[in-house]
């Protein structure tokens, strides 16, 4: 009896084992690297990656959201729309576009990144571009779509691919920069239709077919420029020097189950992301940000107009501000958050801030208020949006999990897409109370969503340190304890 051990010392020896084991992978990460290479290395990312990425996402942006303003332009008329059907139209991209999404993060690997952008950016351009010739209701909805079908794989896409090349610490900054594009596509994509129309009548067409033509055609020449442009990973980044590709493993290596296997696409890895209970909370807090996102982007312009007897270019001019004012929050507190490695308290304060903007909007006050509520909303839309689809990727590190997370995220958060059209129908104007109520509803459970995933991975992480999960590993070897990912107690999730 006295020759045996009890269980809490065997307990003990292989909690201190895996303590041991976590210093040695700490000090791996702590390897002694070039940090004045390292910035130039990233700023030399940002200067190949970043404009690519950034135009690709404001002309998307601009292609799917531009038929708002072909609104203020005629095409209800000219196509002979009638109740919902312009709505209807909105609607059903969102149909093709969440369907294509999942499928199309798990073959970009399959077809490389370059090619399958440069397919997409080149499709969808086309097509956006024949939208100006539709002459009629059916003609519109076969467009939208195939617009819907295949763009939707776009920004799943480009967030996948932006984590092949930025550590979790510059992730959120990387995709702030894609939401950036959307808010210079809101704010620029006005002024831009309201320029086009004076081309009314130009060839026997009317303003909002030219504003089709011509905000799609762009596309198509990115699109053909992206095969080149682009490249599909670091190892075969024709910019990156032999001695900066290596420094591209060092940087991989240092984040915790980014192993080279973790790397390649395992079906395995594809089943945790179905099954894992994380991923459909962020896609259920998602469908509510994008409530508003879509909402909001889709009819500022009509909000706006009831606010006053205002022309298409006052109204145009004035949803400016609301989106510079998005786009530098969102750019102030990404580059904040990747520095703290915070996500879900900035979505908590944020989310709330875009509340309050919505009980503004519904309080009956004067237009001078109801515009300035605009703005609150638009202080905490991108932040709430956006950040989490840093947040998500962050914390899956294997490839395989990863992608089929970010698809499913924007997959279900885009359906909502499907249902905001319909929030604010013409006959609610001119105070959109139902669409205001509900798009208030969705951010707010949002928000308590993202704060409840906070304190959950708080929880986790502080027993992975405390040792709590070490048995999960008792008698492996590390490198399997590395190929564990999320799921490896020396894992700690970003909050």
């Amino acid at each position: 009896m006295e020759g045996s051990q009890p269980s809490d010392v065997k307990e003990e020896n292989v909690r201190n084992a895996s303590q041991d084991s976590q210093r040695k992978l700490e000090d791996a990460a702590s390897v002694d690297i070039d940090h004045v290479a390292e910035k130039k290395l990233v700023r030399k990312l940002d200067l190949y990656i970043i404009p690519v990425v950034m135009l690709l996402y404001l002309l998307s942006f601009l292609d799917r959201v531009n038929i708002g303003n072909a609104r203020l332009y005629g095409m209800e008329k000219d196509l002979g729309l009638k109740g919902n059907q312009f709505q209807t139209a909105v609607s059903l991209l969102f149909v093709t576009y969440i369907l294509s999404e999942l499928p199309s993060n798990l073959v970009i690997k399959k077809f490389r990144p370059s090619r399958w952008i440069a397919f997409i950016a080149t499709s969808w351009g086309i097509i956006a571009t024949l939208t100006g010739l539709c002459h009629n209701y059916a003609s519109l909805i076969a467009c939208r779509l195939l617009l819907g079908l295949v763009e939707g794989g776009l920004f799943p896409g480009m967030a996948v691919y932006l984590t092949l090349f930025y550590t979790k610490k510059e992730l959120a900054l990387r995709i702030g920069y894609l939401f950036v594009s959307a808010a210079l596509a809101g704010a620029t994509g006005g002024l831009l239709a309201y320029a086009i129309g004076f081309m009314d009548g130009t060839a026997g067409l009317h303003g909002w077919r030219w504003i089709m033509i011509i905000e799609g055609l762009p596309t198509v020449v990115l699109g053909i420029a992206t095969w080149w442009i682009l490249a599909d990973d670091p190892a075969h980044a024709y910019y990156l020097s032999p001695a900066e590709k290596g420094l591209m493993i060092i940087r991989q290596n240092r984040q915790a189950g980014q192993t080279a296997s973790a790397q390649k696409f395992h079906k395995q890895d594809v089943k945790y992301g179905l099954i894992d209970w994380k991923v459909y909370a962020f896609c259920i807090a998602q469908f509510g940000a994008d409530t508003m996102l879509y909402g909001y982007s889709t009819f500022l312009p009509t909000i706006i107009k009831s606010f006053g007897q205002w022309s298409t270019a006052q109204v145009q001019a004035l949803t400016i501000p609301c989106y510079v004012l998005g786009a530098v929050t969102y750019l102030l507190v990404a580059r904040l958050s990747d520095r703290q490695q915070l996500r879900g308290l900035y979505c908590v304060i944020f989310g709330a801030i875009s509340v309050i903007g919505y009980g503004i909007m519904i309080a009956d006050t004067s237009p001078s208020v109801h515009y300035f509520g605009c703005f609150v909303i638009a202080l905490g839309l991108y932040v709430v949006v956006g950040l989490p689809l840093a947040w998500l990727p962050s914390n899956m590190p294997r490839y395989g999990k990863r992608t089929t997370a970010t698809g499913l995220q924007l997959t279900i958060g885009n359906t909502s897409g499907i249902m905001a059209p319909f929030l604010y129908p013409t006959s609610s104007g001119p105070r959109y109370i139902r669409g205001h109520g509900v798009s208030l509803a969705m951010v707010g459970y949002a928000t308590v969503l993202y704060g409840c995933m906070s304190l959950y991975f708080n929880r986790v992480n502080a027993g992975r340190r405390r040792g709590d999960e070490d048995g999960k590993v008792a008698g492996m070897r590390e490198e399997e304890v590395a190929e564990m990912g999320d799921r490896s107690p020396r894992f700690i999730y970003t909050i």
